[in-house]
This record gives C-alpha cells, sequence and structure tokens, in this order.
C-alpha cells in the first residue's frame, strides 16, 4: 500500500486538464494524504505508519515523457517511452523495474480476486452461468457550484468550486438501487501552464494503462475498488469529461468517495465477516477489524478521502531530477 499515497495525486490533478495541452518542464513540491474508509482504512492505517496518519510531502519533475516523484522515503520514476516504471526505495538505495504490460497484467488478476472475493463475501459462489448474465446499468447525475470560499495558496489567490457526482442504477434513485457519490473541492487560482504539463502526463499515462481504471491508486488498489464498488468507474469518467471545463487551475482539490447500499442490500445484510484474505492478511485480522468496523452495517459508507495541495512551483528541470539517484542498485 505505501506507493497509494505517493501517486493518488494523478487522480487529484485530472482538474487541472484545459483543451489545450502544455509542453513546459515543470518541478513542484506537492503534499498528499489520503484516507481509506471501513476495515481496509483500519488495516492500512496499522501498517501505512506516519505517511497514513499525516500525509506525504513529495516533489514532482516532469520533462517530455519522464516525470519524478519521490519523498523521504520512497520515490517512482514514469517513462511513457519506456513503458516502464521505476519503484526506488529510498532508504535501502535501491530500485526495481515494472512494465506497462506487467501493470496491466497486475490489474487483470487484482480485479478477477477482488470480484471472488466479494462474491464470498455476499454469500454467492460464481457459477459459470452467473458470468453470463447481463451487469447492472449506471446514470451519472453531475453539478457544479461556486462556494463563495477563498483562500490563498502557494503565493495565489483562488476560490472553491464543488462539483458533485452521483452514481446510481440506471431507472432507480440513490435510496433505492444504491450507487456511489463523488465530492470533488477545487480550489482554483489563474491558469499555470506548468501545471497543465503534469496533468496532461498522468491522462497519457493512464491512456496507456487502458483507461481511468489506473487513476490515482496502484493498479491493485484501484482493480479492488472497481471491482467492489463498479459505480467508481463511470464517476471517475464522467470527472474526467467535466473537469477541463473548468476555468483556472486547482491548487488544492479534496475528493471523498462514498459508496451507498440500496433497500436490497440493507435488507439482506447480515454480520457476516470480512473475505478470508485481503491485502495477504490472514483472515483472522480482517475478520477482527471487520467486527470493529462502526459503519459496516450504515446504509452510506465513506470508500476513500485524498487531499492534494500544490506548497510550490518552479519552472526549471535539471537531469538529475529526472534520473536514478546516483549510488542505487537494481533489486
Amino acid at each position: 500500500m505505501r506507493r497509494l499515497l505517493f501517486s493518488c495525486a494523478a487522480l487529484l490533478s485530472v482538474v487541472a486538464l484545459t483543451a489545450s495541452p502544455a509542453w513546459a518542464d515543470v518541478k513542484t513540491r506537492e503534499k498528499t494524504h489520503v484516507s481509506l474508509g471501513g476495515m481496509l482504512g483500519k488495516i492500512y492505517n496499522l501498517f501505512g505508519g506516519k505517511a497514513a496518519k499525516e500525509g506525504v510531502v513529495q516533489t514532482t519533475a516532469v520533462k517530455g515523457d519522464r516525470k519524478a516523484t519521490i519523498n523521504e522515503s520512497t520515490g517512482q520514476i514514469i517513462d511513457l517511452a519506456e513503458e516502464k516504471v521505476y519503484d526506488l526505495d529510498v532508504k535501502k538505495k535501491t530500485y526495481e523495474v515494472t512494465t506497462f504490460d506487467q501493470l496491466r497484467q497486475r490489474m487483470r488478476e487484482a480485479r478477477e480476486k477482488a470480484e471472488k472475493e466479494a462474491a464470498q463475501q455476499q454469500g454467492k459462489e460464481e457459477k459459470p452461468q452467473q458470468k453470463e448474465q447481463p451487469q447492472k446499468e449506471y446514470e451519472v447525475d453531475f453539478s457544479v457550484k461556486e462556494t463563495g470560499q477563498k483562500k490563498q495558496l502557494a503565493g495565489y489567490d483562488t476560490h472553491e468550486v464543488l462539483m458533485t457526482l452521483t452514481v446510481r442504477e440506471k431507472g432507480k434513485t440513490l435510496e433505492d438501487g444504491g450507487g456511489l457519490v463523488m465530492n470533488v473541492s477545487s480550489w482554483l487560482g489563474p491558469q499555470i501552464p506548468q501545471l497543465k504539463e503534469v496533468a496532461e502526463f498522468d491522462l497519457k499515462y493512464w491512456r496507456k494503462l487502458q483507461g481511468p481504471d489506473a487513476m490515482g491508486m496502484t493498479p491493485e488498489q484501484m482493480a479492488t475498488v472497481v471491482a467492489m464498488y463498479p459505480a467508481f468507474k463511470q464517476a471517475a469518467e464522467r470527472l474526467q469529461k467535466e473537469s477541463p471545463k473548468l476555468e483556472g487551475t486547482p491548487l488544492a482539490v479534496n475528493t471523498t468517495v462514498e459508496g451507498v447500499k440500496s433497500k436490497e442490500e440493507m435488507t439482506q445484510q447480515s454480520s457476516e465477516s470480512a473475505p478470508k484474505s485481503i491485502g495477504g492478511l490472514g483472515g483472522m485480522l480482517a475478520r477482527k477489524m471487520a467486527k470493529k468496523d462502526d459503519n459496516a452495517n450504515a446504509a452510506r459508507a465513506t470508500i476513500f478521502t485524498a487531499e492534494h495541495e500544490v506548497q510550490e512551483v518552479q519552472t526549471s528541470v535539471a537531469a538529475s531530477d529526472l534520473a536514478i539517484p546516483a549510488g542505487f542498485k537494481l533489486k
């Protein structure tokens, strides 16, 4: 889970996109904090250490087809031309290389595993004929409004714009059919071309990893969220469509995603524990965590929240900012 906080800025920076691409080098200092809801959040907080509690301050540099992000303990270099990701362990001074094809395979495997565990949790063993059944269709309601709130960030004056996306089963209300609600609070400053470059790079990366499934988290984490909450994909796609319409550059973005259970799910819900294995942990620990989850029986529960703030923007990038640091060895 260590890369969850590290890469979450990708989802949040999508709202920086506009119709025209940018081609400026950029280096930023940013702070990101992610909180997972429910049992997964408890497990993440248990093993996530300081990053899970306080967030991560990181520097990001983008030049051409290469992006490097680094903090006090981890780093990552993405090369779109090579289609490779270099993950750095700053403390051990080592790195490992993953190809885009390997990431796509991990996404498929994680999604299949999460779907199987979700079915087992509901007491429904998968049968061959069930795979042929059509999936639910969803509708997306979207709204955007100015809140009137203002503040200064990274030396720029900003104002708050709130986007709300509600994904519900087609032909049903959110309360009847269940679904998902995403609230995105963006603090918009003036147009900053350098920050558009970061968002443009992230969008290219998502597209190479086959669409919005890769947004915001590691491929494995995102596949799990999509499997547990299929409506999330529709919300992410709509966010990509609507965000470029905003005027200005977001210097801070707060995102909250909530899952809403249908009346049928609330009726059938029991006190069953979590799947036997989550994120490699034994079933005993997972079940103990589930019993302590106060929101397990609630009709609406937080899936995750993410906070991202740009603290500094520079307009020059050195070659060393994008390279594997000297002295690091291949793991």
